[in-house]
């Protein structure tokens, strides 16, 4: 049996990404991203597409979405692209609008703050990612549930804020689906925008999966918008976003 000399094993940390802050004037607080960058990046020139991560902290979504990317471009089913997780404080305030339901109001105390946080995404983390980094002028943006409400919203009332929208288990039931209600008036206000959208959604009951099932639908139907709805009924709520990132990123890019 050969044994190991463990004192002279050296170790050295396992590098994903890195980690910046920056303070928001619209959110009037200190945000942090996590950021996982292509295989080599600092030894070249190339500009990258970027993918925002609704969700992004460490302990939330950040390090499998990377895995997903790092694995794609791997075997080239994914351009080579910036990855930017955007790291929660008050995810119920900034994933939604105003509601005017009670409960909604009782469950969610903080709620309401999406308008602030759309402008943190349009005038201040678009442009500090394209300042820091080298970017190209593709951007896809990654939401799930209250995230996927978000995305939504984006998509419906600023679609060129992004090129391209993963829209996962969206929260549609929100204020009694109104943002559901005001969609093909919202669509039609913003002919002549190009967007590329993939909705899904999991075995999670008539409020999630018809609402879904509506906006996917809609978004197929309306011009300028490449739209795909792909629903996974082998997954949950809690299940559902590793194997839908992985498909949409793929349908994205063409791969059948």
């Amino acid at each position: 049996m050969i044994g190991i000399n463990t004192s002279t094993a050296q170790t050295t940390p396992f590098v994903l990404g890195e980690t910046q802050q920056f303070f928001s004037a619209a959110l009037n607080e200190t945000r942090t991203l996590n950021v996982f960058l292509p295989d080599g990046y600092a030894a070249g020139n190339t500009r990258y597409p970027v993918i925002y991560l609704l969700d992004g902290s460490a302990n939330e979504d950040f390090i499998h979405i990377a895995g997903i990317v790092q694995f794609l471009t791997m075997i080239k089913q994914l351009p080579p692209a910036i990855l930017v997780g955007i790291a929660n404080t008050d995810r119920k305030r900034d994933f939604t609008f105003p509601t005017t339901v009670k409960k909604d109001k009782e469950d969610f105390p903080t709620t309401g703050g999406s308008e602030k946080f759309i402008r943190f995404l349009d005038k201040e983390l678009k442009p500090y990612v394209q300042q820091h980094f080298r970017t190209n002028d593709t951007t896809t943006l990654i939401g799930q549930s209250l995230g996927g409400l978000l995305a939504s919203e984006i998509v419906l009332k600023q679609p060129a804020l992004f090129n391209n929208y993963v829209i996962v288990s969206p929260s549609l039931w929100w204020d009694q689906e109104s943002l559901l209600k005001q969609a093909r008036k919202l669509l039609a206000a913003s002919r002549g925008v190009h967007a590329s959208v993939f909705v899904t959604v999991g075995k999670e009951g008539k409020e999630m999966e018809v609402p879904a099932k509506q906006l996917g639908e809609l978004l197929k139907s309306t011009p300028g918008i490449h739209a795909a709805f792909m629903p996974l009924p082998e997954e949950t709520h809690l299940t559902i976003l590793h194997n839908a990132a992985y498909k949409a990123l793929q349908w994205l890019n063409g791969v059948k």
